[in-house]
C-alpha cells in the first residue's frame, strides 16, 4: 500500500510518496502549505481497508483544520481570515457593527473617506475653473487618483509577500506607505514617504476641524469659528479609542450615506433656488484661480494617503484592486451634480464664499444637511488621524500594546499639533488647494508612480512580480508610459502652476485676515456698519470686490 500527496504549484510538481504513516503523509503537505499558497490536492489512497481509513482519516484532520485557519491567498503570502469573523453568538453582533474587513467594508471607507468637505468646497472651484473645466478635471483626476491607489495597493502585495515569504508575522501590526517603500526600496524612500504622507495627513485631520467650525457657524453662530474649533478639536479627540480601520465599519457606512444627503440636498435646493438675478459665470477669468481649483480637484481625488491601511484591515486584500475605481465612480455621481447646480445658481458669488451652504437660505433640511456633515468629518477625522496614530505608537513603542486605553493615552499627544494649526490656519477653502499642490501631488500621485517603474525596473523583478499588469493597461511598456505621464503632468501642472496658485491666494488669505483670525469670513456685526451719511444715496451701488480678494461675508 502506498499513500501519496500529490501538491500542484504554478510551474512546480512536488510528489512525496511515503508508506502508510499518518504523520508521514501529512506533514510535507503542511510545511509547504505555510511557502506555497497557489495548491489543488490530489489524495489517492490505496490499500487494505484499515490502510484506507487511515488515509481518509489524514483527509478530515486536513479539512477541518482549514476551517479552523482557512487561508486567503494574496500573490504567494497566507493570511489568517479567521481573524476578522465572528466565533461565538455573543461575539455576532459586536463585529456586525464594529469588525469589518469584507470588500463592501474597503468599499465604503474608500467612498466615505475620498468626499467630505471637499464636497463643499467643489462649487467654489468651479467658480474659479468654469463648468467646462471643472467637469474635465474632476473625471481627469478621478481616474488618475484610481490608478496611483491601484498602483499602491500592487506595491503594498509585493512587500507583503516578499515579507511573508521571510516568515514575517503581521497578525500585530499594521502596514503602512513608508514600510512597503523601506521593504521594496529602501531607507531614503522610506523617509521621503514619511514625512510626505505624515505631513499630509496631519493637514488633512486640520482641514476637516476648520470644515467643522465654518459649518457649525451656518447653524449657531453666537460662537466665533475660532471658538468652535475648540470645541470640536476636543470632540475629535475621541478618535483616540478606535483602534484601527477594522473598527470603522458602521462609521464609514453611514458617513457615506450622510454625504449621499448632504449632496443631493445642495443639488435639489440649488436646482429649486434658481438663478440669482443677475448672475455671471464669468470663470475662468485668472490663471491664479484656474490653477488653484484645479489644485482643490486634484486633491478631491487624492484621498488615498490611507490605501495600505485600508487593506491591511481586509481579509482578502486582494480583492482591493478594482476598489478604488468604483468609490470613485460613485463619488462622481454626488460631487458633479453639486458642483454643477451650485455654480448654475449662483455663478461668481462663489468666487467670495468658499462654502456652499453659506448660499443657501436656512432650511430645516439645511440644518439636518450641516450637522450629518459635521458627524461625517469627525469621521473623517478619524480616517486622516488613525496612520498618525499608528506611526506615533511605532516610535514609542506602543504599537503592539494590548491595552486600548494605554494607546489612548499615548495617542493623545498627537491630536494636539492638529488643534493648533487649526487654530493658525483656519482659512476654509484656501488650504484645501495649498495641500492639494504641495503634499497631495507628491504623496498620492508621484511617489507611487515612481515607486512602481523604480520597484520593477529590472527584468527580473518584472518577470518575478506577484501581480503582472493588465493586458488593457499595455502590460510593462503601458504601465510605464502611464506612470511617466502621471509623474511629468502633476509635477509640472499640480506642484507647479497649482503651487504658485495656491500659495499666491493662500498667502493673499494671510495678508488680508492675518493669522489666529477669530471668525474667518465670517460677516461684520450690524453694530460695526456705519449708517450712510446724511445726504448720501443710500440706494448706490456699493463697491465691487475683486474676485480675487475672498473677503466678502459668507
Amino acid at each position: 500500500m502506498s499513500c501519496s500527496v500529490c501538491i500542484y504549484i504554478p510551474n512546480i510538481s512536488i510528489l512525496f510518496s511515503s508508506p502508510p504513516s499518518l504523520e508521514l503523509s501529512i506533514d510535507p503537505f503542511l510545511a509547504l502549505k505555510q511557502h506555497y499558497p497557489y495548491y489543488h490536492l490530489r489524495k489517492s489512497c490505496r490499500g487494505n481497508k484499515t490502510e484506507v481509513e487511515e488515509c481518509e482519516e489524514g483527509r478530515q484532520i486536513m479539512a477541518s483544520s482549514d476551517k479552523v485557519v482557512e487561508t486567503v491567498i494574496v500573490g504567494n503570502y497566507v493570511e489568517m481570515e479567521t481573524e476578522g469573523k465572528p466565533k461565538g453568538m455573543k461575539s455576532k453582533i459586536p463585529n456586525l457593527f464594529w469588525h469589518g474587513g469584507s470588500v463592501y467594508d474597503a468599499w465604503f471607507s474608500c467612498a466615505s473617506n475620498q468626499v467630505a468637505q471637499v464636497l463643499l468646497t467643489l462649487p467654489y472651484s468651479f467658480s474659479q475653473l468654469g463648468m467646462l473645466s471643472g467637469i474635465l478635471f474632476q473625471l481627469f483626476y478621478g481616474l488618475m487618483g484610481s490608478w496611483t491607489a491601484y498602483l499602491i495597493s500592487i506595491l503594498y502585495v509585493e512587500y507583503r509577500t516578499r515579507k511573508e515569504r521571510e516568515k514575517v508575522d503581521f497578525r500585530n501590526h499594521v502596514i503602512q506607505w513608508f514600510e512597503v517603500l523601506d521593504g521594496l526600496l529602501g531607507k531614503h524612500w522610506r523617509n521621503v514617504g514619511l514625512a510626505f504622507n505624515c505631513t499630509f495627513l496631519l493637514f488633512g485631520s486640520v482641514i476637516q476641524l476648520i470644515a467643522c467650525a465654518s459649518n457649525i457657524y451656518y447653524i449657531n453662530d453666537n460662537l466665533d469659528k475660532r471658538t468652535w474649533t475648540y470645541i470640536f478639536g476636543a470632540c475629535c479627540a475621541t478618535t483616540v479609542f478606535i483602534p484601527s480601520f477594522h473598527n470603522y465599519r458602521i462609521w464609514s457606512f453611514l458617513g457615506l450615506i450622510m454625504t449621499t444627503y448632504t449632496a443631493w440636498y445642495l443639488t435639489i435646493a440649488s436646482l429649486l433656488h434658481g438663478q440669482v438675478e443677475g448672475v455671471k459665470h464669468s470663470g475662468p477669468t485668472k490663471l491664479v484661480l484656474y490653477f488653484t481649483g484645479a489644485t482643490n480637484i486634484l486633491y478631491t481625488f487624492g484621498g488615498h494617503a490611507v490605501t495600505v491601511e485600508i487593506m491591511h484591515a481586509m481579509w482578502k486584500p486582494q480583492k482591493f484592486k478594482a476598489i478604488y475605481l468604483i468609490a470613485t465612480l460613485y463619488v462622481l455621481t454626488l460631487t458633479l451634480p453639486v458642483a454643477a447646480a451650485v455654480y448654475w445658481a449662483f455663478g461668481d458669488m462663489l468666487l467670495d464664499h468658499s462654502n456652499a451652504f453659506s448660499l443657501l437660505p436656512r432650511t430645516p433640511f439645511r440644518d439636518m444637511a450641516v450637522i450629518l456633515m459635521l458627524i461625517h468629518q469627525f469621521i473623517t477625522f478619524g480616517f486622516a488621524c488613525t496612520p498618525l496614530y499608528f506611526v506615533w505608537e511605532k516610535a514609542i513603542g506602543m504599537h503592539e500594546c494590548k491595552s486600548l486605553c494605554k494607546r489612548a493615552a499615548a495617542r493623545l499627544p498627537v491630536v494636539v499639533p492638529i488643534w493648533f494649526l487649526a487654530i493658525i490656519f483656519p482659512f476654509f477653502g484656501p488650504i484645501n488647494s495649498t495641500v492639494g499642490s504641495l503634499l497631495v501631488s507628491f504623496t498620492v500621485y508621484i511617489i507611487p508612480a515612481l515607486a512602481h517603474i523604480f520597484t520593477f525596473r529590472s527584468a527580473t523583478a518584472r518577470e518575478n512580480a506577484v501581480e503582472q499588469p493588465s493586458k488593457y493597461f499595455g502590460r510593462w511598456v503601458g504601465t510605464y508610459t502611464i506612470n511617466v505621464f502621471v509623474v511629468v503632468w502633476v509635477l509640472i501642472v499640480g506642484f507647479g502652476f497649482g503651487g504658485w496658485a495656491s500659495m499666491t491666494n493662500f498667502i493673499h488669505q494671510i495678508d488680508t485676515f492675518g493669522l489666529f483670525t477669530k471668525c474667518y469670513q465670517c460677516p461684520p456685526p450690524a453694530s460695526a456698519v456705519s449708517p450712510p451719511p446724511h445726504g448720501h444715496n443710500a440706494t448706490a451701488a456699493a463697491p465691487l470686490h475683486h474676485p480675487f480678494n475672498h473677503t466678502r461675508s459668507p
